[in-house]
């Protein structure tokens, strides 16, 4: 436990500042016994005392009995009670609807997928599944739809969470200016947060992927899109428009100066995800070179696949690839100098792409740190809202007194 020092201000908010401590004390420790909190906390043995009763009123702890003897009276144990409530995390993309239940300590409860393939995909639809997805997950778990606390969902959007707006998702129906919160709050009675998916995804490495341990580092996501999430001393870093890490829109060299748009897809997005992968491949195979002959359908992972075995031409178009992410590498590091980066995504975490990032950037002399991958795949973007919602949790259970 780390010890924290005490605010000064109004005895309601005092005592508020101190339950808030004593529970993330106890929420970081699992157990412990009022002289832990004492020694932890700073605080005096009677605030203690008083504060943890105030915390059992609340039925926001327990008592666990008697803890082990150091030679005196045995201690009497008490932890966070995570069963109090759950937290729900959504993420939204262009192929299904997927769900994450945990409960106050981040335990997995239920988690399930909807796919979205030849259903509508409005704003009103989507949010009439996610109504019907969080009653079926709380029934499975045998939570009351009062236990659900925060719902935090994932869009692979530009999203402005302080007003709870979807700018725009070009592969949903109707998806420009959308106010999801307001929509989403009709259906659940709870606090709603919305957050670019990718952004979710990096804090889902800090979690408990790849990025543990790291303040300052940015992910890059290559997939069905290319995109980055940054995180900055412990927090995501949104740009004055909600628009950080929107690299699909990057100019490099050999690509197009096309202003970026909105509602359009990024020049980057055409050769460095999946599709553009592929169409690299037919490309390749169509001018009558020995690899015309294998006019087998292949995917993204397919070529990764070859290259990592071996298959010249697919070695060529992952080096092409390698090439471009590298620039990008090396023109955040220039500006940001950050301790890590993650390659993630199906794509961008295939160990050919990213072995070949590392090989090509082995001659920067500076700027360029650690590069490596990102170790969560698909659940990312789902443990990155776990991680926003369990980090609210605090202030959710113990709002701060009026004035």
């Amino acid at each position: 436990m780390k010890k924290e020092v005490t605010r000064v201000g109004r005895p309601p908010l005092l005592r508020h500042t101190n339950a808030l401590r004593v529970l993330n004390l106890l929420r970081e420790c699992g157990s412990c016994s009022k002289a832990d909190l004492v020694r932890a906390s700073g605080l005096s043995a009677p605030t203690i005392t008083n504060v943890v009763a105030d915390l059992l009123a609340s039925d926001l702890i327990k008592p666990l009995g008697e803890g082990e003897s150091n030679g005196g009276r045995p201690p009497d144990m008490i932890s966070f009670k995570a069963e109090r409530g759950c937290v729900l995390a959504v993420e939204i993309s262009s192929k299904m609807l997927s769900l994450l239940l945990t409960d106050l300590n981040g335990k997995e409860l239920a988690y399930t997928q909807m796919l979205l393939e030849d259903k509508k995909t409005t704003p009103d639809a989507i949010c009439i599944y996610i109504g019907e997805e969080i009653r079926r997950v709380l029934r499975q778990s045998k939570k009351k739809k009062e236990q659900l606390l925060v719902l935090v969902v994932g869009l692979p959007a530009i999203t402005n969470v302080d007003d709870g707006v979807v700018m725009s998702i070009s592969t949903l129906e109707n998806w420009r200016s959308v106010p999801l919160r307001e929509k989403l709050s009709r259906i659940v009675d709870c606090l709603v947060i919305l957050e670019n998916d990718t952004n979710l995804a990096a804090v889902g490495e800090r979690y408990s992927g790849a990025a543990q341990g790291q303040d300052t580092f940015i992910l890059i996501r290559i997939g069905p899109n290319v995109s980055a999430g940054i995180v900055l001393d412990g927090q995501i870093f949104h740009g004055s428009q909600w628009s950080a890490g929107e690299i699909a829109y990057l100019r490099l060299p050999n690509t197009s100066r096309r202003h970026p748009t909105l509602h359009e897809f990024g020049e980057l997005e055409s050769v460095l995800t999946g599709a553009g992968i592929v169409e690299s491949w037919r490309d390749a195979n169509s001018k009558g070179s020995p690899g015309a002959r294998r006019a087998v359908e292949v995917n993204a992972l397919d070529v990764l696949d070859l290259a990592q075995a071996g298959d010249i031409t697919a070695e060529k178009i992952v080096q092409q690839r390698a090439g471009m992410v590298s620039d990008i590498i090396i023109n955040l590091s220039l500006i940001l100098n950050p301790g890590l980066i993650l390659l993630g995504g199906e794509v961008g975490e295939h160990p050919a792409l990213v072995s070949a990032v590392q090989r090509q950037l082995q001659e920067s002399e500076f700027a360029v740190t650690q590069i490596d991958s990102a170790k969560l795949g698909s659940t990312s973007v789902l443990w990155g809202a776990i991680a926003v919602a369990l980090g609210v949790i605090p202030s959710v259970l113990l709002p701060e007194p009026r004035a």
